[in-house]
């Protein structure tokens, strides 16, 4: 999971280092802060002791990948990011999404109690 999410902060920073500079305060800090907040978030929650504490850190990592995925569709239709260059993040996320989900998942607190 780490590394998948690792994989996709490098794949931001590539791709908005060629956006306009009168954005780099702007949605290319927010998408930078979103996705590195995904991994940070991981590796916050595998450093505490309770499994309860560990969960609210991966669902602030899952929120900050969904915050990444709206980024990405707005710089998409600014036409900062190529469709290629969308695709290409948009699937990193999605992998990262779906893996995060299954870890939560596999959590005793992320499972679900009802049937």
């Amino acid at each position: 999971m780490f590394r998948l999410a690792h994989e996709l902060v490098l794949s931001v920073y590539r791709a908005t280092a060629n956006f306009p500079l009168e954005e780099r305060f702007g949605l290319v800090s927010q998408m930078r802060r979103a996705a590195v907040s995904s991994v940070a978030n991981i590796v916050e929650g595998s450093a505490r002791r309770s499994e309860r504490e560990n969960l609210r850190f991966l669902e602030c990592s899952f929120g900050s990948l969904r915050e990444l995925g709206y980024f990405l569709d707005l710089s998409q239709d600014l036409r900062y990011l190529t469709p290629g260059q969308k695709k290409h993040l948009s699937t990193l996320q999605g992998r990262a999404i779906a893996a995060l989900s299954a870890l939560m998942q596999s959590r005793p607190l992320g499972r679900s109690t009802t049937s």
